[in-house]
């Protein structure tokens, strides 16, 4: 198996450099202890007010939850994510328990939340991929989500890392491409 480790320019920290969007996974299942702790991992992300507006919908593979969740994704998605061995729908509350105004911050601070469990997985040998190619109105009346309440960020798919070659294409071709970034300079400004 080929670790897509990151050819950074400084000294990027190790954990970050490997953390990436793996397609190919294992039959290999995490525990639920695996699950709480790259979950919980995520509630240690920073938020407006320490609202934390996030919410995590969980399965397992072989479970029906899987199988319900996985048949929100969009097509290309779902012939490489039916081998992860969890899926997770994730939820920003779009408003603040504090006199319900709107949290604009909400997308952010989940996104932020997705970013430190994805960590925490990539220090587990754990790989994710989030999934932005899902059937949004299908998972909201699959799953009875308040959409005054809640907004579906994405779907993430969690599972170890298996050989590339056990995909088909454009499957295969994505998953040996090499990782690029834009450079520093691209995405900053001095001021």
């Amino acid at each position: 198996m080929h670790i897509k480790t990151a050819n950074t320019k400084t000294n990027v920290h190790d954990l970050i450099k490997k953390r990436w969007s793996a397609r190919s996974f294992s039959p290999k299942q995490l525990s639920e202890d695996d699950v709480q702790t790259i979950l919980e991992a995520g509630t240690w992300a920073a938020s407006s007010m320490n609202e934390q507006p996030w919410k995590y919908l969980y399965a397992m593979n072989g479970t029906k939850g899987f199988d319900r969740m996985h048949s929100c994704l969009m097509t290309g998605n779902q012939p490489w994510s039916n081998n992860g061995s969890v899926l997770m729908i994730s939820l920003a509350k779009k408003n603040f328990e504090y006199k319900g105004r709107i949290n604009r911050h909400a997308m952010h601070d989940m996104g932020a939340a997705n970013s430190t469990l994805l960590l925490q997985a990539a220090d587990m040998d754990v790989y994710g991929h989030m999934i932005g190619g899902f059937d949004m109105q299908k998972t909201l009346e699959e799953f009875n989500i308040d959409s005054e309440k809640w907004e579906i960020a994405c779907f993430i798919v969690l599972g170890y890392l298996d050989d590339a070659e056990k995909l088909d294409e454009p499957f295969l071709s994505r998953e040996k491409k090499a990782r690029t970034r834009r450079s520093v300079s691209e995405i900053s400004t001095k001021i």
